[in-house]
């Protein structure tokens, strides 16, 4: 391998000037870009996004997100616009072609023939005076001055900038609208993601067993029930069933060592007091998060009225796949 720079050195320039490439075309955020977002807004149909080559595959992810975060969005390849799937145009869409060069055949062909159907044109290029920029309705400029490669040929860093300006472009919409993190889960609701905004603590300790023994009974009786129940703890209650403490298989541990006999001690003078406990309605993640936090095992689920309802423990949240 005949290199004149070392491979790290490379990376480090590529990723160098695409970085400042996105910097300055933070100065092309006008007031058109402001246009363009109102306009999307206020369109009654969806954003169709369209390009060739590289230009077709930043289009695909641009729509993926703008889909995730609540504007309605389609994918058509600019070539097969051509030859038939211009049928899914209406005239209460909008269409965004992107283009490095804004000069590329198949978009020269395809606008006037999307200016029939009524649609409107968004033009998304790194060319101030292309075909785009003068036959679009509006156009965003992702201007650069080369590419990454040596060459200043391959698409680098005009489809970083293109990307990058696609997520402003969705991130801006996406505060327009006021979508939240509910928003967000209604169209995640797969995975681990998915499940860290809208899982609730409601969905998982029903499922479990529910452990619970009186301040005033015996060690060696609450061992059992802890046994029974399978989860390595049980929470303690007072005569009003109100929560007083949690004895764990720490504490069993902490026992044995402090006293010989146990026959007589009960569960209260061994317990942990004051446990970690999570309302009902919280999120699983949050359950998570303070197990972490205290690094505990288990968290006893209370109502609203602090009372014991039931337990969530680690391998509960490891088993939904949101840890």
């Amino acid at each position: 391998m005949n290199l004149s720079k070392n491979i790290q050195t490379i990376a480090k320039e590529t990723l160098y000037k695409e970085a400042e490439a996105i910097k300055k075309v933070a100065d092309y955020i006008d007031d058109e870009f402001e246009a363009v977002v109102n306009d999307i807004l206020s369109m009654k149909g969806r954003l169709v996004i369209t390009g060739v080559g590289k230009s077709a595959i930043i289009a695909n992810k641009i729509v993926a997100t703008l889909n995730s975060t609540g504007t309605p969005a389609m994918f058509m390849h600019a070539a097969d616009a051509i030859h038939g799937d211009m049928g899914m145009i209406r005239e209460e869409d909008m269409v965004m072609c992107i283009s490095k060069s804004g000069n590329t055949e198949e978009i020269k062909v395809l606008i006037p023939l999307l200016k029939r159907t009524g649609a409107k044109v968004i033009g998304l290029v790194s060319n101030e005076d292309c075909f785009v920029a003068k036959h679009s309705d509006r156009c965003i400029r992702a201007i650069i001055s080369e590419e990454a490669d040596p060459n200043n040929l391959a698409p680098t860093t005009s489809t970083t900038v293109h990307m990058a300006v696609g997520d402003a472009l969705a991130v801006s919409l996406l505060l327009a609208r006021g979508f939240t993190s509910e928003d967000f889960a209604k169209y995640h609701p797969g995975g681990s993601l998915g499940k860290q905004l809208y899982l609730k603590v409601d969905d998982i300790y029903p499922k479990n067993e529910l452990p619970v023994v009186q301040e005033t009974d015996l060690v060696k009786a609450s061992i059992l029930v802890i046994s029974k129940k399978r989860l390595g703890a049980a929470a303690v209650v007072n005569a009003q069933n109100e929560l007083v403490g949690i004895f764990t298989d720490g504490d069993l541990r902490r026992m044995l060592e402090n006293h010989d006999d146990f026959s007589s001690l009960t569960i209260g003078e061994v317990m942990t007091s004051n446990p970690k406990t999570i309302n009902t309605g919280e999120y699983a993640l949050r359950a998570l998060n303070m197990m972490r936090q205290y690094d505990i095992n288990q968290l006893i689920v209370v109502d609203q009225q602090n009372k014991v309802v039931g337990f969530l423990h680690i391998s509960d949240l490891l088993n939904e796949g949101i840890v």
